[in-house]
């Protein structure tokens, strides 16, 4: 889940499958007691219907916790999601950062870093389609150190200045979870 409205989606489905879920969160649902084999019977195809899926593996989880950290820690910056990312990561997953970067790129086949820097110029493409910052507004609201900072890595990244692709009439944006 890397949204709230997953966590609606998920909660209605829980609920269509007849479980009582204690909390629902980004990457993480709560039970009062084990799924039953017959619950997860119910319950895997109706997440899968909608693109969800159960993550069992002790190892997968925490990587999907890492990821949703790194959302959180791009999208909600000006919310308390503060500092810098490896503590954040460490705050969040419960880990020293080098074994979570470890497991992360392991599994993943990019860094943490990458992965983080991947969110954060989606964010920019966001926020420049809405046209109601500058990119200076943009660069301190994302923890960059400067404009020109989010500048170069926007460009790297993309191919184009964060000017030019706010000119640009079809500006694509991708979906969290296919980052």
């Amino acid at each position: 889940m890397v949204c709230n409205r997953c966590v609606m989606a998920v909660t209605a489905i829980l609920k269509k499958a007849g479980i009582v879920p204690l909390n629902v969160e980004l990457g993480a649902v709560t039970l009062s007691e084990p799924l039953s084999p017959k619950a997860r019977e119910r319950l895997e195809p109706l997440l899968e219907s909608y693109g969800f899926e159960l993550i069992d593996d002790k190892r997968m989880r925490i990587v999907e916790r890492i990821r949703v950290a790194v959302i959180e820690w791009v999208r909600y910056a000006d919310e308390g999601a503060k500092g810098n990312l490896s503590d954040y990561l460490r705050d969040k997953c419960h880990h020293d950062y080098s074994f979570l970067s470890k497991l992360f790129s392991e599994i993943n086949g990019v860094s943490i870093e990458k992965y983080a820097i991947a969110q954060k110029i989606e964010r920019v493409k966001e926020l420049l389609v809405y046209d109601e910052m500058t990119i200076g507004e943009i660069a301190d609201l994302l923890r960059y150190s400067s404009a020109a900072h989010l500048s170069s890595q926007f460009k790297s990244v993309t191919g184009m200045s964060p000017s030019r692709f706010r000119r640009l009439k079809s500006r694509k944006l991708r979906p969290l979870d296919e980052i």
